[in-house]
Order: C-alpha cells, then sequence, then structure tokens
C-alpha cells in the first residue's frame, strides 16, 4: 500500500458524512507506517474505544469505512479467528465489527458486520511481522503472496458487501 496523508485519509471514507470523516481522528504517525507491509490502515479510535477504521486502495482508489464494535459473548476459553487473515487469537483478539452500508442503504441504518482483529493489524499477522498473544499463527500450506491475495480477497468481499 502507499503512503497516506491525513487528507488522504479523510477523504477516503464512503460510509460517513463529510463532517464525521473531518472530525474522526487520524493516526499521528503515518509517516512511521510500514506501508510496505500493509494491505490496509486500520485503527482504533482513542478517544471513541468502541470505534475503528480502515482504509485501503481498491480500483486504483481510496476506499474508507467506520467500523464499531459490536458486543459478542464468548466463553472463558473461547479462541477466535478473524475473518480477513484467519489469525487466531484467545480471549477478546477478535471483535465482530459492524459498518455502516454506504449511500441510501447506510442512511437508513443498514450495517455489515464482520469478526476482525481487534488491533486491525491483519497484514502485520500474515506477514510475521506480529504475533499474536497465543504465540504464533496456524501453520499454513499456503505461501504468503497466497496468503496475503487471501486477505486481500476477504477484504474485498467485506467492502462488495458495503455496496450491496
Amino acid at each position: 500500500m502507499r503512503a497516506l496523508t491525513e487528507q488522504d485519509v479523510r477523504t477516503s471514507f464512503i460510509n460517513c458524512s463529510k463532517g464525521e470523516a473531518k472530525r474522526l481522528t487520524v493516526p499521528r504517525d503515518l509517516d512511521e507506517r510500514p506501508w510496505d507491509d500493509l494491505d490496509f490502515l486500520g485503527w482504533r479510535d482513542p478517544g471513541a474505544p468502541d470505534r475503528s477504521y480502515l482504509v485501503t486502495e481498491r480500483d486504483d482508489r481510496l476506499v474508507g469505512v467506520t467500523l464499531r464494535f459490536q458486543a459478542a459473548q464468548r466463553g472463558f476459553l473461547h479462541r477466535s479467528m478473524c475473518s480477513l487473515c484467519l489469525t487466531t487469537h484467545p480471549g477478546g483478539g477478535v471483535t465482530l465489527m459492524a459498518a455502516r452500508k454506504a449511500g441510501a442503504a447506510g442512511r437508513e441504518g443498514n450495517s455489515v458486520g464482520q469478526y476482525m482483529c481487534t488491533d486491525l493489524a491483519c497484514s502485520l499477522y500474515v506477514r510475521g511481522r506480529k504475533v499474536p498473544d497465543s504465540g504464533a499463527r496456524l501453520e499454513e500450506s499456503l505461501t504468503l503472496e497466497e496468503q496475503i491475495a487471501r486477505t486481500r480477497g476477504n477484504l474485498s468481499a467485506f467492502l462488495d458487501r458495503l455496496y450491496d
């Protein structure tokens, strides 16, 4: 992914108003991010713990999505798997996140949910740049390039559902 500026991020959102995009908290360390290792930029809002944001390149343009954490009941020993990168996490490492749909459907309150790594570091987990709290990812027979392609495909399928 190419390096992004604050302006890039703010103008990319498809499921919130321009005013909301203007007010959201953008990471201050954009120039320090490992852009070559990211399939998307994801971050949690420090001022609103139930909110996260995701920005990615799609069809030669940036697409940003606001996400909300959804409460999910989990057992004490439950391990969760992210539906984007297929990384397993113990306890609260995966969260059901909901994104308001784009356009009229979103204004009517329709949303799409997806289980994702709570810290939105999927790209780093896949590449081995970050290790989940469980200590390791599951061993796979896919090559790294195939795992990256699968993660991107899963993200693309999620974004497609925002336009239905």
